[in-house]
């Protein structure tokens, strides 16, 4: 059968990008729809400008850091307005970029709501096209349902489009999104609240960084509702209330919602050829992002494997290997660096130690110190490092950084253990000093030992 196009990919963010501009170097005849703006998530409205406003943030940090190194200022203002028309500038500079890049690949772009109407067919925008092969790269959405009335609250892409600094903002949640916009918009002068319903943010993370990066919030100028159940949100002439379980309420004049997001399927049609949805609403896919239908495949943040930008352009590259240059690629999604850009930011790669200590007998490593550019005025800021090593073999299982530069840190140290180093590895390593990051091949003797051999299976008779 001749179709009008190879492939038909359905989102023009990171993921889908990549895998359209690798299959059409491979000679294929692409397709790519994109319902909003050329870049995805990532770079219109996710870390690229979240980072940039954390960028805004730092410098709260650094100007108050140059008073202890002898220099002398008037009172500093932050413009919101004048940052949010740069932003939005560079934010178009880099849209250009994709689209510019698309068209070189000859890629054939078409803005517009993709929905897949028969095997092998999608429309957009009231035509049809056929394709061989179709994939699925449409990303991820806030979601809005945790609490009854969290629809009435900001998501991160209208904090990042907002023209004034609120007097008071209530976050609500306590995954990363959460933890860095408080982070960033104490800074910038809101009297920040966050709430959430668990004892310490960052579920998932090394239980060491969490209580640190808490209490970093808390001595930024975070107020912290922790360890409480969430009931609902009410708006009010006021702004907003937000209702805990334990009769408690929590207000500010405004709110975001980080509480997460979710796959986003709604009206790609899935249903009409019969894609498999898992328990969370995210497209089933295999090691080769195939899903359940033999034509069409899935990448990124639709498929909730790894929700995390380079981890969507390594799968859609590994799609165009695999389908169009004869070089099946699977991705590894079991070591994968990430990073929290709170103030200070985290890095993390690898086993956390509550996930080492299940395997066998783990070394536990650690240097808690105050950096050097903090000690010279008696600042208050503080690095906090973790090297896990396997007690049999000393192979590191995982790295875990809270500190100024802990993204850039752990991203090299993620090549080392992707290569299998082990402690001997790291301890032969001679230091680069004076750095931060010469503490982790200077630990000598673990903090702790922690987790117990596998016990043996019975003998067999």
């Amino acid at each position: 059968m001749h179709y009008d196009y190879d492939l038909i990919t359905i989102g023009a963010g990171s993921g889908g990008v990549a895998a359209s501009r690798r299959s059409a170097a491979l000679g294929a005849r692409v397709l790519i729809a994109e319902a909003s703006r050329v870049g995805g998530t990532c770079v219109i409205r996710g870390c690229v400008p979240k980072k940039l406003m954390m960028y805004a943030a730092g410098f709260a940090d650094s100007l108050q850091d140059a008073r202890g190194y002898g220099w002398d200022f008037g009172e500093a203002r932050f413009d919101m307005g004048r940052w949010a028309a740069t932003k939005a500038k560079e934010i178009d500079r880099l849209e250009n970029i994709y689209g510019t890049m698309l068209a070189n690949a000859k890629v054939e772009l078409v803005r517009g709501h993709a929905r897949i109407v028969a095997p092998h067919t999608v429309e957009i925008n009231g035509q049809r096209h056929t394709a061989e092969r179709i994939l699925i790269a449409a990303g991820g959405a806030p979601s809005s349902h945790a609490i009854p009335g969290l629809e009435h609250a900001m998501d991160s892409t209208a904090l990042l489009d907002l023209q004034t600094v609120p007097d008071s903002l209530l976050v609500i949640g306590g995954g990363f999104i959460a933890l860095e916009f408080a982070s960033i918009m104490a800074r910038l002068g809101a009297q920040v609240h966050l709430a959430y319903r668990n004892e310490l943010p960052l579920r998932g993370f090394d239980h060491d960084l969490r209580v640190r990066v808490a209490g970093a919030l808390q001595q930024a100028g975070v107020t912290l509702h922790q360890g409480v159940g969430l009931e609902r949100l009410e708006r009010d002439a006021d702004g907003f209330v937000l209702h805990r379980a334990d009769g408690s309420t929590v207000r500010a004049s405004a709110a975001l919602n980080a509480t997460g997001r979710h796959p986003n399927v709604e009206g790609l049609g899935l249903d009409s050829v019969g894609v498999q949805l898992n328990k969370k609403g995210a497209i089933e896919v295999d090691a080769f992002s195939r899903t359940s239908v033999d034509h069409i495949w899935a990448v990124g943040d639709v498929t909730d494997r790894v929700n995390l930008t380079p981890v969507a352009i390594a799968e859609g590259r590994a799609f165009a290997e695999t389908e169009f240059g004869g070089t099946p690629r699977q991705i590894d999604h079991s070591l994968v660096a990430s990073a929290v850009f709170t103030l200070p930011p985290i890095g993390t790669v690898g086993l956390t130690e509550e996930e080492a200590a299940k395997q066998g007998p783990v070394d536990v490593y650690v240097s808690d110190f105050r950096p050097m550019k903090d000690a010279f005025f008696d600042g208050n800021n503080r690095s906090y490092m973790k090297l896990l090593a396997d007690a049999n073999t000393g192979k590191v299982l995982g790295l875990h950084m809270i500190g100024a530069d802990a993204p850039e840190i752990i991203q090299s140290l993620a090549v080392a253990l992707s290569c299998g180093a082990t402690k001997a590895d790291f301890d032969r390593t001679i230091a680069l000093h004076p750095s931060a990051a010469e503490e982790f091949v200077l630990m000598r003797e673990p903090a702790r030992r922690v987790g117990e051999a596998p016990a043996a299976a019975p003998a067999s008779h």
